[in-house]
C-alpha cells in the first residue's frame, strides 16, 4: 500500500509529476477511517511496548506546504497513543540561543528518548528550505547541509532512532481553497496570517527546495516518502500506515520480569 511512496535513494523525484490527490477506487473514506481507528489500537499495543522496552525510539518528519496538513495528520494518525511516551515538537523560527549553536543543536535536543515516540512538526529540514528561498544564509553554506543531514540521520539510525519521513504533497489550487476556508471560518481565521499569501507567492521556489531535499536526504536509513495530501483521509490513511508498519518491524517486546514472582502473593 505504501511501497510506491517512498522515494528510492539515488532516484529523481519530480513533484509534478506526482499525485497531489489520491484518484483510486482501493479506499473510501469510511474504509479509511476503519482502518485508521484499527491502525491506532495496534500502534497503541506496540507504542507501549516501545516504552517498555526503553530501548529503541521511533520520529516522525512532517514537512509540507502552508495548510499541508501537519497539525491534522498528527491529531488524527496518533489518537490513542499514551501522551507519556509521545512528544510532538514544532520548530519555529529558531530562537537567539539557537541561532548561536550550529543549526541541528536544537534539532538534536529534540530527538525522543529510548521508548519514545517523537513527531516533528516541520524539522531540520527548514534549514534547506526557508532559509535558502529567503536567502537567510549563504547558499555555499545551506548546500553542505544536505551530507550533514544525511550524516546526522545515520547517527541517529545507528543509535536506533527509526526514522520515518513524510512529505505531504498538496497542490497549489488546494492549498488556495484551504486558506480561502480559514478566512471564511471565523474559529479558524486565528490560524491565517497575511504573510500566508507572501509565502504563497514563492511556491515555485519552495516546490524547487523541496524536490532537491527530497532527492538528495531520501536515504537507505532514511528514506523520504511523498505523501499524496489534498483528500485528508488519504494522507491520514497512508502515514497511519506508515507509522504502524514502522512499530511493527519494530516488534517490541516487554522486558523480562525479575525472577521468583511466579508465586508470590502481595499481601
Amino acid at each position: 500500500m505504501t511501497e510506491q511512496l517512498a522515494i528510492t535513494p539515488g532516484t529523481t523525484v519530480r513533484l509534478a509529476e506526482r499525485a497531489t490527490r489520491y484518484e483510486g477506487d482501493q479506499f473510501d473514506k469510511k474504509q479509511a477511517a476503519d482502518i485508521i481507528h484499527e491502525n491506532a489500537k495496534v500502534m497503541a499495543n506496540l507504542a507501549y511496548r516501545l516504552y517498555a522496552e526503553n530501548r529503541r525510539a521511533l520520529l516522525l518528519v512532517l514537512q509540507g506546504m502552508d495548510t499541508a496538513g501537519k497539525d491534522g495528520t498528527i491529531r488524527t494518525v496518533m489518537r490513542g497513543v499514551n501522551p507519556q511516551s509521545c512528544q510532538v515538537i514544532s520548530f519555529k523560527q529558531p530562537s537567539e540561543e539557537e541561532l548561536d549553536h550550529d543549526f541541528l543543536w536544537r534539532i538534536h535536543r529534540a530527538i525522543p528518548r529510548r521508548g519514545n515516540l517523537g513527531i516533528f512538526n516541520r524539522s531540520h529540514y527548514e534549514d534547506v528550505l526557508v532559509v535558502r528561498v529567503h536567502n537567510l544564509v549563504p547558499e555555499t553554506e545551506w548546500r553542505a547541509r544536505y551530507d550533514k543531514i544525511n550524516a546526522f540521520e545515520r547517527l541517529l539510525s545507528e543509535a536506533n532512532v527509526t526514522i520515518v519521513k513524510c512529505f505531504l504533497h498538496i497542490s497549489r489550487e488546494e492549498q488556495r481553497e484551504r486558506l480561502q476556508a480559514r478566512l471564511d471560518n471565523p474559529d479558524k481565521r486565528w490560524k491565517f496570517s497575511k504573510g500566508d499569501l507572501a509565502e504563497r507567492k514563492l511556491w515555485d521556489n519552495y516546490q524547487q527546495a523541496y524536490e532537491d531535499a527530497l532527492n538528495r536526504c531520501s536515504t537507505h536509513w532514511a528514506p523520504w516518502h511523498v505523501i499524496p495530501s489534498d483528500r485528508k483521509w488519504y494522507r491520514n490513511l497512508m502515514v497511519s500506515q506508515l507509522m504502524r508498519q514502522a512499530l511493527e518491524k519494530l516488534d517490541p517486546q516487554f522486558p523480562a520480569c525479575e525472577p521468583g514472582l511466579d508465586d508470590m502473593v502481595v499481601t
